[in-house]
């Protein structure tokens, strides 16, 4: 199997308009990443408040992806069958209102309830950047524009992780919250009058479930997901819940110097997402670099989390290298679309990401549930981590690599 590279094929494919709906999905998912992970830059004063243990504030953060890991069939469908613009604009309201609830109430209920409503609107971030980047871009640029848009999400989260873990211990973690609503409505006034739909949507006379009867039945569809969930399995459970609380405990870090060392994953994913897909395009394949980086990353996270250094440097180097060597995870998307013709690429991504997604609903609650066991101790939970990782490596061994004849610049 080989890619096409052309940079000529690929930038006279490239469509008006093409730059500014990447701009709008790529801050989306940005911000929807922000909004799943900011729960663990306060989790032990945001249990505090509403009076639970690690179980239960494991539990409350998971609600995200009760929504968010269904509604991924709802999403490719109807983005296949659409385009973005009826569904990714409300989305962006639905998620910044998702976040102003949480931080408004006390009630472990009602804060359930926002989560519920930053799942769903977050639901609509990933899948429809891909989606632009698919309808918008010529294949030959998938790889490596999917890679940016990852990278665009983990460096602001990076950034936005720190920054508002230093905002949070001046101000509290409510009015902290409350801004990030803000900025999420200031985006969807954006996203309202600068996001268009591409032309090439699929024939409306089509069976709206038809692309999800053919993705469904397809084994590789399901091994290539359940890889990728595993593969992700460190950024849904360390990066973006347990870390903080896991650094300060056995490593000795304060509150902010964790959340830095943690940031690390996301500069790391940034960079790995990005080299990964513009080496799978010159390369010509995604199983290798997809099998290589998951056993590395297994490594590099055993490393961090069951050292017994104290050192803010050495833990970041580490987890650093843990998120370059995940973003090779971003390449499973890219393998599973490009087995289906364009008009139903959306569902494919979509089905990837809803199992992917949906392993945070089994992992992040039962490694609070096994450090509670444990009384307080992680070492024991987060083994969870690299063998997730070691599973996701040796399934890669057997990922069969398809080509579909309108994934490649010739067709466009």
């Amino acid at each position: 199997m080989t890619l096409s590279s052309s940079n000529d094929n690929a930038t006279a494919t490239t469509r008006p308009g093409a730059w500014i709906a990447f701009c709008v999905v790529s801050l989306f998912f940005l911000f929807e990443f922000v909004a799943r992970i900011e729960p663990s830059l306060a989790s032990n004063d945001i249990a505090a408040w509403f009076g639970l243990g690690r179980g239960g504030f494991g539990t409350l953060s998971s609600v995200f992806f009760w929504v968010y890991a269904p509604m991924q069939l709802v999403v490719g469908l109807v983005l296949d069958r659409y385009g973005p613009r009826r569904f990714v604009v409300p989305a962006i309201l639905t998620l910044s209102a998702g976040v102003a609830l949480f931080a408004l109430t006390s009630s472990p209920v009602l804060a359930a309830v926002g989560r519920f409503l930053t799942g769903l609107g977050a639901s609509f971030g990933f899948v429809g950047a891909l989606y632009v980047i698919n309808h918008w871009f010529a294949p030959s640029r998938f790889a490596v524009l999917s890679g940016a848009v990852n990278a665009i999400g983990m460096l602001g989260t990076a950034i936005g992780a720190v920054a508002l873990t230093g905002m949070i211990e001046q101000a509290g973690w409510r009015p902290v919250f409350f801004a990030t609503a803000s900025a999420g409505t200031a985006l969807f006034v954006v996203a309202l009058f600068t996001l268009r739909d591409p032309k090439d949507l699929a024939a409306e006379t089509q069976p709206l479930l038809t692309p999800l009867r053919l993705i469904a039945r397809e084994g590789r569809i399901w091994w290539i997901a359940i890889l990728g969930a595993l593969y992700y399995m460190p950024v849904n459970v360390f990066g973006g819940l347990w870390g903080e609380a896991e650094l300060t405990a056995d490593h000795g870090l304060t509150a902010m110097n964790a959340e830095t060392a943690i940031s690390m994953i996301f500069w790391g994913m940034a960079l790995g997402s990005v080299a990964a897909g513009w080496l799978s395009d010159h390369l010509g394949h995604r199983k290798w670099i997809i099998v290589s980086n998951a056993a590395l990353a297994a490594a590099f996270y055993s490393v961090a989390i069951y050292s017994d250094s104290t050192s803010e440097l050495f833990m970041s180097a580490m987890l650093f290298m843990g998120g370059l060597t995940g973003g090779a995870q971003m390449l499973t998307f890219a393998a599973a679309k490009e087995g289906h013709s364009k008009d139903i690429s959306g569902t494919a991504i979509a089905f990837v990401n809803m199992v992917g997604i949906g392993g945070a609903l089994i992992f992040q609650p039962l490694v609070g549930v096994l450090i509670d066991m444990n009384g307080g101790a992680f070492e024991t939970a987060l083994l969870t981590i690299p063998a997730c990782l070691l599973v996701s490596a040796a399934m890669g061994l057997a990922m069969k690599e398809v080509r579909h004849k309108d994934h490649t610049d010739a067709q466009l």
